[in-house]
């Protein structure tokens, strides 16, 4: 898997000349490979920048292959924000090669040192926006790329990236609460692929356990899949969960294998792991994307979810049919 792509720092990646604009106050064209760093974006860059996610509901970032349609939103791009090498890594030539010509700026190396983050086989664990706190970060550094280039609207910038992570600062309380809530000794999350070692961490649970690695390239094999089916067996887990961008069967056969060992376990639902959900749906929305899974792991290991916090209410209320239904 190549991972060469040059990971240019904040100010150097925006000192790059991007091609000449008619005017430098229309709002800035900012692409993002995924929709939880472009979910953010938009919500920090507001008029002065129009923001578009280049993969949608899921895709699979780590399996992602660039289109001609990708090349020319590309090109008509005048700020590119990805993650890490080691989740886009099919697009990490074509993102080398767009760095020379226009601001491309990497968010892990913008925003985090070394013990910050996880490592992994290969590198480091790129699912940071699994912890809210840690995943906030990058609002501050989203505003101010797009201030380099908009100045004249960095106090709207600012405002709105306080505001923002205002906002995720009570996400972040809300899922600990809700985490919190599963009884002792269930607290363990076993999903297709290791995406959940952030969430884990962040929010007490005891362990998370990826039936595949990190990245999704590798397959899990038969005796990866027998020896996550022994673990879940001997701690009688209640439930296990599949991905919304990765085919199910690895982990139905992880279940059937449980249940030969005579243990009855559920799949408690479909979690977002690389992808956020459909546009216009809550779970579109990084914070809807959060709440989904927290939902969804704590109804299913024997939790309660709190009620969603007082600042988080006017993003509940864009929503508000949908979640009354749920």
């Amino acid at each position: 898997m190549r991972q060469t792509l040059t990971l240019v720092p904040l100010m150097a990646a925006l000192s790059v000349a991007a091609p000449a604009r008619a005017a430098d106050t229309a709002p800035l064209q900012v692409l993002a490979t995924v929709g939880m760093v472009a979910d953010l974006a938009q919500r920090v860059g507001g008029g002065c920048a129009e923001v578009e996610a280049m993969m949608g509901a899921g895709s699979d970032p780590h399996l992602y292959q660039p289109t001609a349609s990708d090349v020319s939103k590309l090109q008509a791009a005048e700020l590119i924000l990805y993650v890490h090498p080691t989740l886009e890594a099919r697009l990490a030539t074509v993102l080398e090669r767009f760095s020379q010509r226009t601001p491309t700026l990497g968010l892990v190396a913008a925003t985090y040192g070394p013990d910050d983050l996880r490592a992994a086989s290969g590198g480091i664990d790129p699912h940071i926006w699994m912890d809210v706190a840690l995943w906030s970060r990058i609002v501050p550094v989203i505003a101010e790329a797009i201030a380099e280039a908009r100045p004249d609207c960095r106090a709207m910038l600012d405002a709105q990236a306080a505001a923002l992570g205002a906002e995720l600062d009570a996400l972040h309380g809300w899922v600990t609460a809700s985490i919190g809530s599963i009884p002792d000794g269930a607290r363990q999350l076993v999903t297709a692929h290791d995406a959940f070692g952030y969430f884990a961490t962040a929010y007490g649970m005891d362990a998370s356990e990826g039936i595949e690695g990190i990245s999704t390239e590798s397959e899990a094999s038969i005796g990866d899949i027998r020896e996550v089916a022994q673990f879940v067996a001997e701690i009688r887990l209640p439930a296990v969960f599949v991905e919304t961008t990765i085919n199910p069967r690895t982990v139905e056969a992880m279940v059937a294998e449980s249940r030969a060992l005579g243990h009855e376990v559920a799949i408690g639902g479909a979690l977002y792991s690389d992808a956020m959900g459909a546009p216009g749906m809550a779970s579109g929305t990084y914070i809807g994307m959060i709440r989904a899974n927290t939902v969804a792991i704590t109804t299913a290991l024997g939790g309660t979810p709190p009620p969603l916090p007082g600042a988080l209410a006017g993003w509940a209320a864009s929503f508000a049919d949908e979640l009354a239904g749920q």
